[in-house]
């Protein structure tokens, strides 16, 4: 696993509002994991999961990750990337204020998340994600995630 940027207080934090705060290691994206979360949500489109029809009939030409499976990394990747420390016990997912997904993550594809420090109230931290396909022009995931400490 890799070694978190540790950050030492929302005061730190705060510090850093606007700059990158970290930035996880590249994660491959397996057709079995595509595969189970189509299975865990019932999302069984063929797009995801049918590699001999993406490779006759799609654009991509190979399956490809669902949107929500990419969301629902965020929280490793953060944590591989980030480790805020301070006078709280945990941290709660409040939710996102946009979240779009601008390119497709292939099957076989390695991405990594790029946190920045946003927009901090109270407790409640703006993060301003980006999750990278490698060698992609354009992110798969850009999102503004609400996570408040307490």
């Amino acid at each position: 696993m890799a070694t978190p940027r540790i950050i030492h207080g929302l005061d730190e934090l705060r510090a850093l509002s606007g700059a990158e705060a970290g930035l996880s290691p590249w994660h491959t994206i397996t057709q079995d994991m595509i595969n189970d979360f189509a299975s865990l949500t019932g999302d069984r489109q063929w797009i995801h999961i049918d590699p001999t029809r993406c490779a006759a009939e799609s654009p991509f030409h190979t399956t490809i990750a669902h949107g929500f499976l990419t969301v629902s990394l965020l929280s490793e990747l953060s944590r591989e990337a980030v480790d805020v420390q301070g006078d709280f016990k945990l941290r709660i997912n409040y939710g996102f204020n946009r979240l779009r997904f601008p390119a497709p993550v292939p099957s076989g594809a390695r991405i990594r998340a790029r946190l920045r420090v946003g927009k901090i109230e109270d407790t409640t931290v703006t993060w301003l994600v980006t999750v990278e396909v490698e060698g992609a022009s354009k992110p798969a995931l850009a999102a503004e995630w609400l996570i408040r400490y307490a």
